[in-house]
């Protein structure tokens, strides 16, 4: 009998119904892990909604013979950020594993964005994953107070968009940068309950990305969303070891980021004066950046 990396996991994946979230739901089930599969089924501006995603991802782990359920509340509504965690406890009897991965885009440059561009990116990505984020701690604080050891895990999704910068998406990348911050001020508040958090930038072919990206060719297929779910599997895992850290991830290849570090500066013994300032701080604005851009 196949023995799973995630035997006995119960996991919660946003955004599951298709592209990314779905291979991770796939990857999860035949890992042995229980999963539901949650996903509002909107298009790629978050317009409309369509449950037979969420379901038809399901039926495929379960024609294999994996554990999961549907569910299609919305992550940016509190009650429904609530009944998603809860319908995990309630049809599996507990919670392991948070992955936020539902997210959509509005591209457009600052000076033609609308204020529903803005508002409902940064509502979707950064609100849905804060308010899934609390239900889950809120559960897991309970647990550990309770005596019980679930090893709990968190991967958010954040983005190069975010943390590289990508014209057309100051919305998208405020949100996703907002994300990588909240992820590790997150892992310092819920350590103390054994959680775990991490986020991964993810580099792969979906619906949202399919127009920059190209059609697979022969060989291995590095834009595949299938290459995704393993690393996030691993973080998932109840041994494993990481915790507050950022990652690129793109084919076979999984990248470390560096949080923002101070690497200059300019200093005096008294008041700055805007005349000593206009000799001095130049060389702050010439001074160029390792970025470790993997591109």
């Amino acid at each position: 009998m196949h023995v799973g990396e995630l035997d006995a996991r119960v996991a919660v994946i946003t955004g599951a119904g298709r592209g990314i979230g779905r291979e991770h739901a796939l990857l999860f089930a035949a890992e042995g892990a229980k999963v539901v599969v949650n996903d509002l089924g909107g298009a790629a501006d978050g317009a409309g909604s369509d449950k037979t995603a969420a379901q038809a991802v399901v039926d495929e782990i379960k024609a294999a013979g994996g554990e999961a359920v549907a569910n299609g509340d919305d992550v940016t509504d509190p009650e429904g950020a609530a009944r998603l965690i809860q319908t995990a406890i309630d049809t599996f009897g507990e919670l392991h594993v948070l992955v936020n991965n539902a997210g959509i885009l509005r591209d457009r440059l600052v000076v033609g964005m609308s204020d529903s561009d803005f508002d409902d990116v940064i509502r979707v990505h950064l609100r849905g994953h804060f308010l899934t984020l609390r239900a889950a701690a809120q559960y897991w604080r309970a647990a550990h107070k309770e005596g019980k050891t679930l090893s709990p895990s968190v991967i958010n999704t954040a983005s190069t968009s975010g943390l590289f910068g990508n014209p057309g998406r100051s919305n998208y990348g405020a949100a996703k940068s907002g994300i990588a911050a909240m992820t590790m001020i997150a892992q310092m508040e819920l350590e103390r309950y054994g959680v775990r958090l991490s986020a991964i930038c993810p580099n792969a072919r979906t619906r949202l990305t399919e127009q920059f990206l190209g059609e697979a060719g022969d060989g291995f297929d590095q834009d595949h969303p299938g290459n995704i779910a393993p690393f996030v599997g691993y973080l998932a895992t109840e041994q494993c070891p990481i915790a507050g850290r950022v990652f690129y991830c793109h084919g076979g290849a999984v990248h470390l980021f560096q949080p923002w570090s101070l690497v200059d500066k300019i200093e005096t013994d008294h008041r700055w004066t805007i005349t000593e300032l206009k000799k001095e701080a130049p060389r702050l604005g010439e001074r160029e950046f390792e970025l470790g851009r993997p591109w």
